[in-house]
C-alpha cells in the first residue's frame, strides 16, 4: 500500500485543485468530443455530400483549427484564461446545436469552418492556465496527466461516436454540445482567472527587451529559441501523423484489412491509457532534451520498421515502439514549450506552437502521399531518417535551450509562490 502511496505522489501529487478542475474540463470535453470525428460520413450518408465535397467541409474544420489556436492565444493573454475557455466552450456548443438541424451544405460547411475555431481556442488557455497555477518542478507530471487525458477522452469518444452515429446523427450532434456545456459549467464554477496581470515576474533581459520592442504574436514568431524548438515538435508531429494518414494506405497496399488499421489504433490508444502514468518515474530524473532525443528517435525507428513489414504483427510491434516513443514525447515536450514563454506572452506562445499540428496534418498527408506513390516502402525509410535527424538536432539545441528554460524558471518561480502563497 505504502509503494502504491509512493507512486500516485510521484505520479500525481503536490498539483493544485485549480489543476484538477481543469484536468476534468478538459477530459469531459474530450470524451464528448465525438461530432467531428464522424462528420465527413455524417454529410455523405445523412446529406447527400460527395465525398470530395466531404473532404472539403472537413478540411474547412482543420482551416478554422489554425485560425482558432492564433485566436485563443491572444484572447488568453488579453480577456484572461477563464474568460477565454468559457467562450469557446459556449461557442462550441452552439454551434454543435447549429450543426445538428441544419441542412444546407454550404452552411453547414461554415459552421464547420467556426467549430474548428471554438475547439482549437481553448489549447493555449488551458496549457497556459496550468502553468500559471503549477510550481515549475511539478509541471512535467502536470502536463503528462493532461496528456493522459486528453487520449482518455479520445478512446471514450470513440467508443460513443460509433453507438450514437448507428442511432441516430442528431444525437451525435447534441450529446457532444451537452458535453461542452459541462467542461463549461465545472470551468465557470470551479476555475478562477489564472491571469495576474499586475505580477510579472522579472525575465531575462533579451526576452526583455525583445518583448519591449515587439510585443505580441510577433514576438514569439521572432523568438530563435522557441522557433527552432517548434520546428523539433513540428518534424515531431509529422512523424506521428504517419500512423493516421499514410500507414492506412500502406496497410491497404499489403492486403491487410480496415480492421487491422483499427487494431493497430486501438493498440497504441491502449499502451497510451495503460501506461502514460508510468512516465514520470521514467524521465524525472534525465535531461529533457535527451528524453525528447530518445523518443524522436523511437518515432523513427518504429515508423521505419514498416519498411520491412507485410503483416499485422510487424505492423502491431512498430505501434508498441512508436507509441512508447509518443508516450516519452509528451511531458517534456509540453513543459520546455511553456517554460520558454515569457510570463506575459504565455497563451501567445501556446498558440504558435499548436499552430504545428495543424501544420503537420497537412504536410504528412500531402507530402506523405506522394512520397509512397513513388517510393513504396521506401517511404518509411525516408521517414525514419528524418526522425533520427530531428533526434540528433535535440541534443545540438537541448543545452541553450535549458539554459534559456532555467534562467525563465528561476525568474519566474519566486513571483509563483507569491501568488500561491496569496491564494
Amino acid at each position: 500500500m505504502r509503494g502504491l502511496w509512493r507512486w500516485w505522489d510521484g505520479t500525481a501529487g503536490g498539483l493544485p485543485a485549480t489543476f484538477w478542475y481543469l484536468w476534468a474540463g478538459l477530459l469531459v470535453n474530450r470524451a464528448g468530443a465525438f461530432a467531428v470525428l464522424f462528420l465527413s460520413l455524417y454529410l455523405t450518408a445523412a446529406r447527400g455530400a460527395s465525398e470530395a465535397l466531404a473532404g472539403a467541409v472537413v478540411g474547412a474544420y482543420g482551416i478554422g483549427g489554425a485560425a482558432g489556436v492564433l485566436l485563443g492565444g491572444v484572447l488568453a493573454d488579453r480577456w484572461g484564461r477563464r474568460a477565454t475557455l468559457l467562450a469557446a466552450h459556449l461557442g462550441a456548443a452552439g454551434l454543435m446545436l447549429g450543426l445538428a438541424f441544419s441542412r444546407d451544405l454550404a452552411l453547414i460547411a461554415v459552421l464547420a469552418a467556426l467549430v474548428g475555431v471554438a475547439h482549437s481556442m481553448p489549447s493555449p488557455a488551458f496549457v497556459a492556465a496550468i502553468v500559471d497555477v503549477v510550481p515549475g518542478h511539478r509541471r512535467s507530471r502536470a502536463f503528462n496527466l493532461q496528456f493522459w487525458a486528453f487520449n482518455l477522452g479520445m478512446a471514450v469518444a470513440s467508443l460513443l461516436a460509433g453507438l450514437l452515429a448507428e442511432a441516430s446523427f442528431v444525437a451525435l450532434f447534441l450529446v457532444d454540445a451537452a458535453a461542452t456545456l459541462t467542461a463549461a459549467a465545472l470551468i465557470a464554477w470551479k476555475v478562477p482567472e489564472t491571469l495576474q496581470r499586475s505580477q510579472v515576474g522579472t525575465r531575462t533581459e533579451s526576452v526583455q527587451d525583445l518583448a519591449k520592442r515587439r510585443p505580441g504574436l510577433r514576438t514569439a514568431l521572432t523568438d530563435r529559441t522557441f522557433l527552432v524548438f517548434v520546428g523539433l515538435t513540428f518534424v515531431l508531429a509529422v512523424l506521428t501523423m504517419q500512423a493516421s494518414t499514410i500507414m492506412p494506405l500502406a496497410m491497404r497496399a499489403d492486403g491487410l484489412r480496415p480492421s487491422a488499421y483499427g487494431a493497430v489504433v486501438a493498440l497504441g490508444g491502449a499502451l497510451i491509457v495503460a501506461g502514460q502514468l508510468l512516465v514520470p518515474r521514467l524521465i524525472d530524473r534525465h535531461r529533457r532534451d535527451r528524453v525528447l532525443a530518445v523518443s524522436t528517435g523511437l518515432l523513427a525507428v518504429g515508423f521505419g520498421m514498416l519498411a520491412l513489414a507485410d503483416h499485422l504483427w510487424a505492423h502491431l510491434a512498430a505501434a508498441v515502439v512508436w507509441t512508447v516513443g509518443s508516450m516519452l514525447a509528451a511531458p517534456p515536450n509540453a513543459q520546455i514549450n511553456a517554460d520558454l514563454a515569457p510570463p506575459e506572452l504565455r497563451a501567445r506562445y501556446q498558440s504558435v506552437f499548436y499552430l504545428t499540428f495543424p501544420a503537420a496534418s497537412f504536410v504528412a498527408p500531402t507530402l506523405g502521399g506522394v512520397s509512397l506513390q513513388y517510393l513504396g516502402s521506401r517511404h518509411w525509410l525516408v521517414v525514419g531518417a528524418l526522425g533520427l535527424l530531428a533526434a540528433g538536432a535535440h541534443l545540438l539545441a537541448g543545452p541553450p535551450r535549458e539554459r534559456r528554460v532555467a534562467a525563465l524558471r528561476a525568474a519566474d518561480e519566486p513571483v509563483l509562490t507569491e501568488r500561491t502563497a496569496v491564494r
